[in-house]
C-alpha cells in the first residue's frame, strides 16, 4: 500500500513539471521488496545478486543450454485445471529452438521429434523448467536435448514430466543450409550425449524402414479384433477436420510457423477425435517420432485431420500395497484389462488459391488413455476400422505399438534396467544394436577410470561403480585403425589371439553392420564344462573426425540356440573394443567390458597383479594385428 501512495505522489509530481530526485525514482521503480526503507548503497568490492541466486558461484554452464521457467496459469490448462499438452509442446520446441540458433548463430526450425512419453500431468499454478542444450551438431543438423520437470511451489516438489530429443536444421539466407561447427562436449555427462547423438541418428533414419519391414512380416498375420462388429465403434464416426490460418505470431522472424504451434494444433484435432471415441476426456501419454517435411508460412492455411486407428487392451497389475480401483475390482478377467488408443493426425498446408495441390507438413501418432478418478487407465470401447485404409491404418498402429515398446524398454531405459540376453528378432534388430553399442559409447565416456597395472606397452584401467567393476586394456599397435577394426570385429579369428575362445560360429548376418555369433569358451575353473554365448557383434565406422571405429557385444537369446546341457551358458553385458587413428600408421586399441559376477574372480586376479594372464592375452592381440595387417583384404569375405 505504501508503494501505491508513494507512486501516487510521483505521478502528480511529474505532472507538475517538480524535479525527483533520483533515489526516490528507482526506489518507487523498483518496489519495496519486503521492506519499509530504501535498499541500501553496496559495499566496496559487493557483488551484485540477483533475487533468488545463490551465494555461491555456479559452475560453467554449457554455451548452448537454455533454461525456461514458465508459470502453469488458468488460460494454458484444460478443464480439469491441468497443463495442455498442446502448451508444452510449444515451450519444449521455443526452448530447443533458441538453444540450436546459439550453435548455429542463425535461424533453425524444427526438422524431427523423437518419442515423447509424458510421466505425469502438470497443474495450474505450478511451474514448468525446461533445460535445453544441443548434444552434437553434424553437417547442418544438431540434436537438442530437452528435460521436462514440475516444480510444486508450496510444497517445494519437483518431478521429472519427460525427456526429448529434437533435430534442428540451421537456414541461411533464402532457406540454404548452413554447416554448422563442431560442438566439443566438457562433461561426462556431455560425452555421452555427444558419443550417443550418433547413434540416435542411426536410429532414425532407419525408422520408416523398420515400420515397413514389420509390416511386411505380420500383415497376413494380424486379425481384426473387431471383425464382427459387436460393441465396437466405427473409425468414422472419431473423424476430425479443422484448418487455421497461419498468423505473424505463430511464426518466426523469417515467417516459418513454429513446429512447437503446428503440433499444439495437431495435438488439439487428435484429443477430439480421441473424446469422440471414448466420450470422455482423454490424456495423451506418448507422440511417436516424427518429421516435419517442408515448411508453412505465415498466410498459409493449415488443414488439420485426425481419426483413431485402433484401440489396444492392456492388462492393468496394480502395485504393491496399492488397492484395486472400484473400477477395476477383479469380478472378471476382463476388469483388469485398461485401455489406449492410437490417434493419426495430419497437417496439409495451402495458400489463398484452393486450386493448388496442399502441401503435407507432417504427420503424428499419439496415444491417449482416459484415466478414472483414482488416476488409473479405464478400458475402451473397440474400433471397427473402414475397408481399405482403414484396416491398413489398424495393422499399422499395432506394428507401431510393438516398435514403442522395444524402443521404450530397450532403448530408453538405463543400461543397468535392460535385462540379460534380451531375445533378438528381426523387429527390434534396430534398437537392440543400438543399445549395444551405446552402452559400450557410455561406458567409454566415464571419467574416473583409473590406471591399475602396465606391463611394457599394455595398460590395464579399472572403473568401479555401486553394481559394476569395468575394466579397459589399452594397446598402441603400428596398425591402420580402419584395419584393426576389420581384424577385430571377425569373431571368427578371435581364437588365433585370444586363448579362452575355443570357436566363434556365424549364426547370422543381420546386415553390414550386426551379427550374431554362437561362441565357446574354455572351462572356467569352477566348471567342469566349457561356457558358450550367443553374442550380437555391432560394428560402426566413425561418423565423424575424432570418433573412433566402435565394435560392441552383448548377449542375446535365439530360439534356435537354446541352452544346453553340455554347455554352462553365459552372459555378457556390455563389452567391446574402440580404435582411435594416432597416425597414418599407429592405432590406440582398447578393449572394455563390464564384468559379470562369474567373471570377476579373474578379473581382480589380474589387476592386483597375481597373474599376467590379460596382459598376455592382449599382447598375443598385438602380434595378430601386426601379422595381418599387409593382408590387403583381411579376409573380408569371411564377412
Amino acid at each position: 500500500r505504501a508503494t501505491l501512495l508513494l507512486s501516487r505522489c510521483l505521478l502528480k509530481m511529474v505532472k507538475g513539471n517538480i524535479i525527483v530526485p533520483e533515489d526516490i525514482l528507482n526506489f518507487c521503480c523498483n518496489g519495496l521488496q519486503g521492506s519499509a526503507s530504501p535498499p541500501r548503497a553496496r559495499e566496496p568490492g559487493e557483488w551484485e545478486e540477483a533475487p533468488g541466486a545463490m551465494a555461491s558461484p555456479s559452475p560453467a554452464r554449457n554455451p548452448t543450454e537454455v533454461q525456461m521457467s514458465q508459470l502453469v496459469l488458468p488460460c494454458h490448462t484444460n478443464h480439469r485445471g491441468e497443463l495442455s499438452t498442446g502448451q508444452l509442446l510449444k515451450w519444449i520446441d521455443t526452448a530447443a529452438c533458441l538453444s540450436a540458433e546459439r550453435h548455429a548463430g542463425c535461424p533453425c526450425v524444427t526438422a524431427s521429434m523423437d518419442d515423447i512419453y509424458f510421466e505425469h500431468t502438470i497443474s495450474v499454478g505450478q511451474v514448468v523448467n525446461i533445460k535445453a542444450k544441443v548434444n552434437r551438431a553434424f553437417n547442418s543438423s544438431m540434436e537438442v536435448g530437452i528435460q521436462v520437470s514440475y516444480e510444486d511451489l508450496c510444497s517445494g516438489k519437483h518431478c521429472s514430466i519427460c525427456k526429448a530429443y529434437a533435430t534442428f536444421v540451421a537456414q541461411g539466407p533464402l532457406g540454404s543450409k548452413v554447416r554448422l561447427k563442431p560442438l566439443t562436449p566438457q562433461t561426462e555427462e556431455e560425452k555421452i550425449e555427444y558419443s550417443i547423438a550418433a547413434e540416435r541418428r542411426r536410429m532414425r533414419l532407419v525408422h520408416k524402414d523398420t515400420l515397413k519391414d514389420l509390416l511386411t512380416r505380420s500383415s497376413q498375420e494380424t486379425e481384426l479384433e473387431t471383425r464382427d462388429g459387436s460393441g465396437a465403434v466405427p473409425a468414422e464416426r472419431t473423424r476430425v477436420e479443422s484448418v487455421e490460418l497461419v498468423l505473424p505470431p505463430h511464426a518466426n522472424h523469417q515467417g516459418n510457423t513454429f513446429g512447437g504451434q503446428i503440433m499444439a494444433w495437431m495435438e488439439n484435432v487428435a484429443t477430439i477425435a480421441a473424446s469422440r471415441l471414448c466420450h470422455a476426456h482423454p490424456t495423451l501419454r506418448a507422440i511417436e517420432m516424427f518429421h516435419f517435411r517442408g515448411p508453412s508460412q505465415v498466410g498459409d492455411r493449415l488443414v488439420l485431420k485426425a481419426i483413431v486407428n485402433n484401440a489396444f487392451k492392456n492388462r492393468w497389475v496394480p502395485e504393491v500395497g496399492v488397492p484395486f480401483p472400484p473400477s477395476l475390482r477383479p469380478s472378471a478377467p476382463s476388469s483388469l484389462l485398461s485401455g489406449s488408443m492410437e490417434v493419426g493426425v495430419s497437417a496439409e498446408a495451402y495458400g489463398q488459391e484452393m486450386s493448388v495441390s496442399r502441401r503435407h507438413i507432417n504427420s503424428a501418432f499419439m496415444t491417449f488413455v482416459v484415466l478414472d478418478q483414482e488416476g488409473h487407465p479405464r478400458t475402451l470401447p473397440m474400433v471397427a476400422p473402414e475397408p481399405g485404409d482403414g484396416e491398413r491404418r489398424y495393422r499399422e498402429a499395432s506394428a507401431r505399438k510393438k516398435i514403442r515398446l522395444d524402443r521404450k524398454y530397450v532403448v530408453s531405459c538405463k543400461q543397468t534396467e535392460v535385462p540379460l540376453s534380451v531375445p533378438w528378432d528381426q523387429s527390434n534388430k534396430v534398437y537392440l544394436s543400438y543399445n549395444n553399442v551405446s552402452a559400450l559409447k557410455m561406458l567409454v565416456a566415464k571419467a574416473n577410470w583409473v590406471l591399475a597395472r602396465e606391463k611394457e606397452k599394455v595398460r590395464m584401467y579399472t572403473l568401479e561403480e555401486d553394481k559394476f567393476l569395468s575394466f579397459r586394456i589399452e594397446i598402441s599397435v603400428c596398425i591402420t585403425a580402419s584395419r584393426a577394426f576389420s581384424l577385430l570385429s571377425n569373431l571368427r579369428r578371435r581364437h588365433e589371439w585370444d586363448s579362452h575362445y575355443v570357436s566363434a560360429e556365424l549364426v547370422q548376418k543381420v546386415d553390414d553392420d550386426d551379427m550374431i555369433y554362437h561362441v565357446v569358451s574354455q572351462k572356467l575353473r569352477n566348471e567342469n564344462k566349457p561356457q558358450d554365448f550367443v553374442i550380437l557383434a555391432s560394428r560402426r565406422k566413425p561418423c565423424s573426425k575424432g570418433d573412433p571405429y566402435v565394435v560392441a557385444f552383448r548377449s542375446v537369446t535365439l530360439p534356435t540356440h537354446p541352452a544346453r546341457a553340455e554347455f554352462t551358458r553365459g552372459e555378457t553385458l556390455c563389452s567391446g573394443f574402440c580404435i582411435w587413428p594416432e597416425s597414418e600408421e599407429m592405432s590406440k586399441v582398447a578393449y572394455y567390458n563390464q564384468a559379470m559376477p562369474g567373471y570377476l574372480n579373474y578379473v581382480t586376479t589380474n589387476v592386483a597383479g597375481l597373474s599376467s594372464d590379460i596382459c598376455s592375452t592382449f599382447e598375443a592381440c598385438e602380434k595378430f594385428l601386426l601379422k595381418n595387417k599387409e593382408d590387403l583384404i583381411s579376409r573380408m569375405q569371411d564377412f
